[in-house]
């Protein structure tokens, strides 16, 4: 069972730092990338209201399954928080959120390792739900790049016994081969996000079943001042589409080197502005309460068409490009638009074919932007142009378009505008469309 479906299954059941990015020839990404000011927002207002017994800070390190994608590891990040606000209310924990390693569906030809959160999100604004570091910074303030303990998470090897779900954790031998070796000096080494220093001192496999809430008593009761947490997909998330879901969604908030290139690609091309669009925000994403049609979002229609292994992962759900056009062409004569964006991984052939059917424009990142922000940073620069779109229409069990759906949510899009999907050519145009987990604000 994949991640994605597990979510869901489990729902509706109850340093040196390699980095192609860091760069201090442009004043504004300079402020961008320093985070000396950026991560002890949560921490001291906590150290204040701690017993003297709850002094010490400990550091909870996670990572996901290398097989899985970008977009997934948005909303694993999302459990990691959620448990994280559990497991401090007990102890003084950080979070480090990891570096990104290169990602297999990564085309680019440049170095895309130990690629710090910076690159892509806005540490301030996660430091707004909990108190997050980098973990360039981890080392820092531990004076060492080693981790005291490993958790390497894993389903029961036995499966459901008789069919009977409960929530449960614990140690186990491992099912897989890890990622990871004993060296001669009694170290664990392994593929740290490409960074050859890095190192723990002790691992296990922990076979878990439930949310990630069943993780606060077993960190609670660790010795290890660093754990870290690997295959975190393997626990679901304590609530869905509820309060504490959203505000750790909503505190992922992009970088704004990034928004602010998608804002001059909608402005010259597009003609989408965020006044004239309804789509004005806060940069304290607290006081943000957008009511539902309060955004009308620029005068385009936007596109997420996947291809690539969803024409064999996902056959039935993915149309073929004469289907996608009439869809197209369908939609932007019921809007009243003339003008279609493109969000895709389809290669130049399939978009040449687009292009010469459809009123179509496309990002093509400079290649400025491409040497600091890689495959990841295009991506949601892609995204942040779908999420301002008056109309959006995405691929249905894409998590990329799940995560615009969320965006366009978040700036006060109408459902009828947003929950879209394009239908395959066996389903004559008429298909289920995406489910509507709609954001709640309190």
């Amino acid at each position: 069972m994949s991640a994605g479906w597990k979510v869901l299954a489990f729902f509706i059941a109850p340093i040196t730092i390699a980095s192609v990015v860091v760069s201090k020839d442009v004043d504004d990404e300079s402020v961008a990338f320093d985070t000396s000011s950026q991560h002890g927002l949560n921490v001291d207002s906590f150290q204040v209201a701690l017993n003297e017994t709850k002094l010490d800070k400990r550091y909870l390190i996670h990572d996901v399954d290398p097989a899985e994608g970008f977009n997934l590891r948005r909303d694993v990040y999302v459990r990691v928080a959620n448990m994280m606000k559990l497991l401090r209310e007990k102890q003084n924990w950080v979070l480090v959120v990891p570096p990104w390693r290169k990602l297999d569906h990564w085309r680019l030809p440049i170095e895309q390792n130990a690629l710090p959160w910076r690159t892509f999100f806005d540490l301030e604004s996660l430091n707004r739900y909990v108190p997050v570091i980098e973990f360039e910074d981890f080392v820092k303030e531990t004076g060492e790049s080693g981790i005291d303990e490993i958790l390497y998470l894993q389903e029961y090897a036995e499966g459901w016994e008789d069919g009977h779900w409960e929530e449960k954790v614990d140690d186990r031998d491992c099912i897989d081969r890890p990622v990871y070796y004993k060296d001669q000096d009694g170290f664990y080494r392994g593929y740290f996000w490409g960074m050859d220093n890095v190192f723990a001192r002790k691992f296990k496999c922990v076979s878990v079943q439930g949310t990630s809430a069943i993780l606060v008593s077993l960190l609670e009761k660790t010795k290890s001042r660093s754990v870290f947490v690997d295959r975190f997909d393997e626990v679901s998330h304590i609530v869905y589409g509820q309060k504490d879901f959203w505000e750790a969604r909503r505190s992922q908030v992009f970088a704004k080197h990034l928004t602010a290139e998608g804002d001059t690609f909608r402005k010259e091309i597009l003609k989408s502005e965020d006044n004239k669009d309804g789509t004005v925000m806060y940069e304290d994403w607290t006081k943000n309460h957008k009511k539902e049609g309060s955004a009308t979002g620029g005068p385009y229609l936007a596109v997420h068409l996947r291809r690539t292994d969803f024409l064999y992962a996902h056959p039935d759900g993915v149309p073929s490009l004469d289907n996608a056009i009439k869809q197209i062409k369908e939609i932007l004569d019921k809007q009243k638009l003339d003008m279609v964006f493109l969000a895709t991984d389809a290669d130049k052939e399939e978009i040449d074919y687009l292009k010469n059917k459809l009123p179509l424009v496309k990002y093509d990142a400079p290649k400025k932007i491409l040497q600091k922000y890689g495959d990841g940073g295009v991506a949601i620069i892609d995204q942040w142009i779908c999420a301002h779109a008056k109309y959006f229409v995405g691929t249905r069990e894409s998590t990329f378009s799940f995560r615009i759906h969320e965006e366009r949510d978040i700036l006060g899009f109408h459902g009828d505008q947003t929950f879209n999907c394009l239908c395959g050519d066996k389903e004559l145009g008429k298909c289920e469309q995406p489910s509507k987990w709609r954001v709640e604000v309190y």
